[in-house]
């Protein structure tokens, strides 16, 4: 008999018909006569309720049937008497797929910490905590999907090994087939690198951009939307070493329209969340945050407030708050001057620009003024800075001095200085942490609960 998923029985009205389930077991319960099972099989936060006549099974046949086993029930669908619930499955038949033994199955018991459901990261997607989250992951990454694709955007698929570091900033995992404890060395003892496998020093990519920008130049708009990676020793809880990154590039566009495309991007991958992964929010607003769907709606509700670098500095050290970290011109904004101007001073989200040129990347096109570029930061409550982006600089010249200005390595980006001598062309683009948008509409405060297998430094094992 077919297979019918949990959620499509608990939205159905045809009742008193034959239906077949398969899941994984919440909780048994009973009395003399009848046994209680809750089932559910990932496609909903919420459980079906399977009702046993004793009369039809015995006591040793149900004994496996515990916390965590996996079984097939076959049984009528029927209209439940009980609250919260609309449906029920009254059991003619129960096959037991594979058992878990409560005496070693470490989700027998309920009320584990987020931190000890780390350490049993291949089970932890069976909570419905981590089942609300993971599937609001999905809803999230099909959004992002359905809105570029709607705006004739292309997916274009970059490269995972790089010879080029995009961000000028180091910390890069690098990728070789040399053998590590043996390498060939050149006469003056350095590694050899043209015996490795690419013929030159490799790395695990930090970001797409750089190759999302040629896509652009000639597709006119890209988004790349895959896994990126930085060796930083840090243990926060906003930093993973492997982690996915979105990244559009617009060929034409300036600034402004990229601040148009990240607000309205945002605004449509959030109202989809809600929509499509309504119960599993509402789940996460009652046990983790019960400010997450006013704060969602907070971001839906309101038109982003435009202002430049200077001016957000000019508004918090006129704030009169006493800041961890000192507020001047020229300083990188940690997470709490953004989060003041989003929360507190215009409780609206917030996008900066025209950074200061030492604090951001190279690539930011340069204003007239010699000190700021045209970058740009969406800030949002409780997280700030969400996405990061800027003008790209179209300048051969300009774009080469800066370079060097930096002391950075010109031959290995030889190839994205050419795209500005063979028809150039204004264009922008940003970067969103996937996993920092999934922190901010699940609620999580840690971004290793967001994503299914963290990778953080020692902690690579499943």
């Amino acid at each position: 008999m077919k297979r019918s998923k949990i959620v499509e029985l608990l939205n159905s009205n045809d009742f008193d018909v034959e239906v077949c389930v398969k899941g994984w077991v919440r909780t048994r319960r009973g009395s003399r006569n009848v046994a209680f099972i809750a089932l559910n099989d990932g496609s909903t936060i919420n459980n079906i309720q399977i009702v046993v006549d004793l009369a039809n099974f015995s006591e040793e046949f149900l004994k496996p049937i515990t916390t965590g086993a996996c079984i097939c029930v076959v049984g009528l669908l029927k209209e439940s008497q009980g609250q919260g619930q609309s449906s029920e499955i009254q059991a003619s038949k129960i096959e037991i797929y594979g058992i878990a033994d409560p005496a070693v199955y470490p989700l027998q018991k309920k009320g584990h910490t987020l931190e000890f459901l780390r350490e049993i990261a291949y089970l932890r997607p069976r909570t419905n905590t981590f089942g609300a989250v993971f599937r609001l992951r999905h809803h999230l990454a099909f959004a992002i999907h359905e809105y570029f694709n709607k705006l004739g955007f292309f997916y274009f698929h970059t490269p995972i090994i790089t010879g080029s570091d995009a961000e000028g900033a180091g910390s890069m995992f690098q990728v070789t087939t040399i053998d590590v404890g043996n390498p060939p060395l050149t006469e003056d003892g350095k590694i050899d690198y043209s015996q490795d496998f690419f013929g030159h020093s490799t790395n695990l990519t930090v970001s797409g951009q750089l190759e999302g920008e040629l896509g652009a130049m000639a597709l006119g708009g890209i988004y790349t939307f895959g896994p990126t990676f930085r060796a930083e020793n840090s243990n926060t809880p906003r930093h993973l070493a492997e982690f996915w990154m979105i990244e559009p590039e617009v060929a034409f566009n300036d600034i402004n329209d990229n601040m148009d495309l990240a607000e309205d991007f945002l605004k449509y991958v959030i109202s989809y969340a809600l929509e499509n992964g309504r119960d599993d929010i509402e789940f996460l607003n009652k046990m983790y945050d019960n400010e997450l769907i006013d704060r969602l709606n907070f971001v839906l509700d309101n038109k982003f407030v435009r202002l430049t670098y200077t001016e957000g500095i000019e508004i918090l050290e006129k704030s009169g708050k006493k800041f961890e970290f000192p507020v001047y011109w020229g300083v990188d904004l940690q997470s709490e001057h953004e989060r003041y101007l989003v929360e507190e001073h215009f409780r609206r989200p917030v996008i900066l620009t025209d950074y200061p040129k030492d604090i951001k990347a190279f690539y930011m096109k340069q204003n007239d003024d010699g000190k700021t570029v045209r970058g740009m930061d969406v800030l949002f409550p409780k997280i700030g800075e969400i996405i990061g982006g800027s003008e790209r600089e179209a300048d051969y010249q300009k774009l080469l001095t800066r370079m060097q200005e930096m002391n950075m390595s010109v031959d290995s980006l030889w190839w994205y200085l050419d795209t500005r001598k063979f028809g150039t062309a204004p264009h922008a683009g940003f970067g969103l942490g996937f996993e920092r948008l999934a922190l901010f509409v699940t609620g999580m405060q840690n971004i290793r609960d967001v994503i299914p297998f963290p990778r953080t430094p020692k902690n690579a094992e499943f």
